[in-house]
């Protein structure tokens, strides 16, 4: 069967190549390359997700990259309904939101934010304060529907799922394993990452790696209770967006204050207003000095599994006419 540009109705953007890795994994079905314009310089992948014909592209970090790679898509795709954008993203722990490297942080609109706050962007007043001079959209109005049926499943079933998908990419990629709970490290938000001596740090015998952070202090780590289930955790809320990595965790847990943001990340402020989608991500790190890659593959793959649940929920062959969009 051959497909066209007007067949595709999900428009998928990612920004790391390990994200792309973990979306292309999930696909159930792969499409052959299709034809774009000259001016189009995205690279893209078609294939089906459930009763979806989806085409994915990656953009880079930053919020620039991944308005351009949105716009060329939707010129070269003009009957795509909504995008997801899926990955990676550094999480916010509060005691009301217990928030776990490998769970999955949604886009959700509260308060007077529509899902995501551009938290660097606005008026810099006396003490550093921002105040936000731009308003973001909400994701469309079938999103918000499939996202409430999605959270009305009950964590286990829909972990479950989510689960059985992680656990069949592992099986054929070993890049995608789960880094283990013991790896999974929380402290103190004033207290800041001692780098690791060179001389010899006792070897972890699983890994055959030094530990992560093998020189902090044990005593300023965060003790958290065992959960109760073993597949990722989903979490609705506001998705802090801004083009600067952040590694501290005293301005992590101000500006989550602030906006009662539950994760940060560096592509959605660039999508919201232009191209209508939902922001899923995989939670890598907590967004302070303690950050490494270890857990990117797992979140990856994990926010990828979590968008292939949310497209479960949404009825095929709902594509928008061209002048609807």
């Amino acid at each position: 069967m051959g497909f066209e540009n007007t067949d595709y109705a999900v428009g998928w953007i990612c920004a790391l190549p390990i994200e792309l890795a973990a979306a292309l994994e999930i696909l159930d079905d792969k499409h052959p390359k299709l034809q774009t314009s000259q001016a189009d310089n995205n690279i893209y992948h078609a294939g089906r997700i459930g009763e979806h014909n989806v085409i994915i592209a990656s953009s880079g970090a930053g919020t620039v990259n991944a308005a351009t790679v949105a716009n060329q898509m939707r010129m070269s795709f003009p009957h795509l309904r909504f995008g997801l954008l899926v990955g990676i993203g550094g999480g916010i722990p509060r005691s009301s939101t217990d928030i776990r490297l490998g769970d999955v942080a949604v886009s959700w609109p509260t308060g007077r934010f529509g899902g995501v706050d551009q938290y660097d962007f606005g008026d810099r007043v006396k003490g550093g304060k921002i105040i936000p001079k731009s308003h973001l959209n909400r994701p469309p109005p079938i999103l918000l529907s499939a996202l409430r049926t999605l959270d009305s499943i009950h964590p286990k079933k829909r972990g479950a799922q989510v689960l059985k998908t992680v656990k069949k990419v592992q099986e054929i990629d070993d890049r995608f394993c789960h880094p283990g709970v013991s790896a999974d490290r929380l402290f103190s938000a004033e207290y800041y990452h001692i780098k690791e001596k060179e001389p010899q740090i006792s070897v972890c015998e699983t890994c055959g790696e030094c530990p992560r952070c093998a020189d902090c202090n044990r005593e300023q780590e965060i003790k958290r209770k065992n959960r109760k289930y073993d597949h990722p955790y989903l979490h609705f809320g506001i998705i802090a967006s801004g083009n600067q990595v952040m590694k501290d965790g005293v301005i992590r847990d101000e500006i989550g204050s602030a906006s009662g943001a539950i994760c940060f990340e560096m592509e959605a402020a660039g999508l919201m207003n232009d191209f209508p989608c939902a922001v899923i991500r995989g939670i890598s790190d907590y967004a302070d000095s303690h950050k490494n890659k270890d857990w990117q593959p797992y979140a990856a793959l994990t926010a990828a599994a979590y968008a292939k649940e949310l497209l479960a929920q949404i009825p095929p062959g709902m594509t928008l006419h061209k002048e609807e969009l």
